[in-house]
């Protein structure tokens, strides 16, 4: 059974010719629809996705440009501080926006979202952050070649660092509270 709309598509028109004229019951317009549904849902999964992995990207390359050019390693001191920093990214943006806002008005979405987004960081550093473990040379040395890929994130070693300063080492990809 063929699965992809190209190859449908080319079967059909080496069968008949055109595809436009077919009749709408037909068993070559229920392959094209099937086919093109399921190349729909691909689509839709893959974006979601990537949509899902980007913020854990986004995560990553905060701390390779935080390491800069110096391939020292650090204490779970400086890994915090980095953390503190990461997690009050947002917090001019939410100031301004907060400035801006009309009393007595809700908050905007970007609003909303920032918050949200902000929340959910400090629980999840309350009970470990997923972050490259910035304490081993070899591993500094990955992330700062890193090409900001998802795939590529597999040769670096994770960790989770909580606010209470407990290190446990982790996976990739990050799952739950691996």
């Amino acid at each position: 059974m063929v699965k992809n709309l190209y190859k449908v598509q080319k079967k059909i028109s080496r069968k008949r010719g055109k595809v436009e004229g077919l009749h709408e019951h037909s068993r070559d317009a229920k392959a094209l629809r099937k086919a093109s549904g399921r190349e729909d849902k691909l689509a839709r999964a893959a974006s979601g996705m990537s949509r899902e992995r980007q913020s854990f990207v986004d995560r990553v390359s905060f701390f390779q440009a935080a390491i800069g050019d110096d391939l020292r390693i650090l204490s779970d001191d400086d890994m915090i501080e980095l953390i503190t920093r990461y997690l009050s990214r947002f917090n001019e943006e939410l100031e301004q926006l907060q400035q801006e806002q009309r009393k007595g008005r809700p908050p905007s979405k970007r609003e909303e979202v920032i918050s949200q987004k902000r929340d959910l960081e400090a629980k999840e550093f309350a009970t470990g952050l997923w972050l490259p473990d910035m304490g081993q040379e070899d591993n500094v040395k990955r992330l700062k070649a890193w090409n900001r890929d998802w795939s590529a994130m597999s040769a670096i070693a994770f960790i989770r660092l909580s606010s209470e300063r407990a290190k446990k080492p982790s996976s990739f990809p990050p799952k739950a509270l691996s």
